[in-house]
């Protein structure tokens, strides 16, 4: 068993380790550094001479190697290595000044023989005395040796270029000097599994072309500009079941992949969002799983932005709204106002009040002038109404609609400063908006009409007594 103290590591790579000519032969890649340490040290006893390194390969993955070697060196090295099967046959080799390597310590390899340093080395030598040592035995290749294969180029100049712009989107992006001369822009390595699993997925959401393919690492070639190791994970056996389509839908919607009517049927348009969503997100190559990663991104959202369910009793409106951001601060009229909490630059209107289109183009009229939607795009039909705008400071959109004889909508203010989440939020509150019991004065009125004389309650104040003047501003700006 290797012991603790044996693998440990030199403080700082030894300066001079290796010149801009020298490569690394790169055997394979561990999930951790104690495993990588334990794996070098014993690649470092079968081979002898070479002095095993480690080498970190994106977040997850540790890179083994042996060297470094001017790279004419190496190639022949490793053939020969190869040919002996000595290591495995899918080594390849790496650039060292494209990798941060770590040697081991003096002594390493040595003290990953099992048995005690005191054990009577002339018994064991003549124990062994003219045995004959077994023949090579193949080395399985370790960890992933599958590549995603994007382009392919004659020309380094215009290979580098494309590994450039690859990154752009897929920054795990490295580049290969293949067998053949070409250079070969890739990203891995991945297991197999999960490399034909995220090629279909990928092409399927247009993120890479679609003559892409899977290629193994001896395919691949040489090591030219390392890229990262993708964190792509293969799909587990057991998958979650696809949701229903309109729930699908809404979820992209919020997400921005899909800008079409939540009508539960499967068009073009929603396809086409469904893999954009998975080629964008990587979370799953499985659709069904992808969504799933996706709903749950969208529920760990809404617990930031406190979305709760607010069910206003002067209005008598229920919504999903951002509470933890808003405390109420008054009613006038027919409208609930809640105003910023804890400086938060956000605020709310609720309105509800008898009427028809006329009363409800006076509503959109009020909210202009106010300045709650500055300057806005309109958005008028029969029953309906939606108002966008902005300025410097805010971000406003109000809804409007006629529904059994009441005007009723919603205004949501919000800080410009947070414009991601402004149509997410109101969003939410479109999704949400319906009423929840009559408004107070209607409630008060039934009161009224059903108590007896001496128990008629009390005019409401914010209901019953003369308007009040609206103020012109904002309800975040108090």
């Amino acid at each position: 068993m290797i012991k603790r103290t044996a693998i440990l590591l030199m403080t700082a790579a030894l300066p001079g380790l290796a010149s801009a000519e020298d490569v690394f032969i790169r055997i394979e890649a561990k999930r951790g550094t104690d495993e990588a340490l334990a794996a070098a040290a014993q690649w470092q006893q079968r081979v002898g001479d070479l002095p095993a390194v480690i080498f970190p390969l994106g977040a997850t993955w540790t890179g083994i190697g042996l060297g470094p070697l001017p790279r004419e060196d190496a190639e022949a090295r490793m053939t020969a290595l190869k040919t002996a099967r000595t290591i495995p046959a899918d080594s390849l080799l790496t650039p060292a000044a494209e990798v941060q390597a770590t040697p081991l310590a003096p002594g390493s390899a040595d003290q990953t023989a099992t048995g005690s340093a005191d054990s009577a080395p002339d018994a064991a030598a003549s124990s062994t005395a003219g045995i004959t040592p077994p023949d090579p035995i193949d080395v399985a290749p370790a960890g992933p040796d599958h590549f995603i294969r994007l382009e392919a180029f004659q020309n380094r100049a215009e290979a580098d270029t494309a590994l450039a712009k690859w990154r752009e989107t897929v920054p795990e992006a490295g580049l290969w000097q293949m067998p053949n001369g070409w250079f070969g822009v890739a990203v891995g390595p991945l297991d197999e599994a999960a490399a034909n699993q995220w090629l279909g997925a990928l092409k399927a959401g247009g993120a890479i072309p679609e003559d892409s393919l899977i290629a193994t690492g001896s395919e691949m070639g040489t090591s030219a500009v390392s890229g990262t190791v993708p964190e792509w994970p293969a799909n587990p056996e057991k998958l979650p079941e696809m949701p229903p389509l309109a729930e699908v839908q809404d979820l992209l919607k919020w997400a921005g992949f899909y800008e079409g009517e939540i009508d539960g049927q499967s068009g073009p348009q929603t396809r086409a969002a469904i893999a954009a969503a998975v080629a964008s997100q990587r979370e799953a190559a499985d659709t069904a799983l992808a969504l799933l990663k996706l709903e749950e991104s969208r529920t760990a959202w809404r617990n930031e932005m406190g979305l709760s369910t607010l069910e206003d009793d002067y209005t008598g409106l229920s919504l999903l709204a951002p509470m933890t951001r808003l405390q109420h601060d008054r009613n006038e009229r027919a409208l609930s106002i809640y105003g910023p909490a804890d400086n938060s630059g956000a605020a709310m209107i609720l309105f509800s009040a008898p009427g028809g289109q006329q009363e409800m183009l006076d509503m959109t009229g009020l909210v202009t002038a106010l300045g709650w939607v500055p300057a806005p795009v309109r958005d008028i039909r029969k029953g309906a109404a939606t108002l966008t705008g902005r300025n410097d400071t805010h971000i406003g959109r109000a809804e409007a609609r006629v529904a059994e004889g009441q005007v009723e909508g919603w205004v949501l203010i919000w800080p410009v400063e947070d414009e991601a989440n402004a149509p997410r939020i109101a969003s939410e509150i479109e999704k949400s908006f319906t009423r929840a019991m009559p408004t107070k004065s209607e409630r008060d009125a039934e009161a009224a009409a059903n108590a007896p004389m001496d128990e008629t309650p009390a005019p409401d104040a914010a209901t019953d007594a003369a308007p009040a003047t609206v103020p012109a501003q904002t309800p975040a700006s108090n």
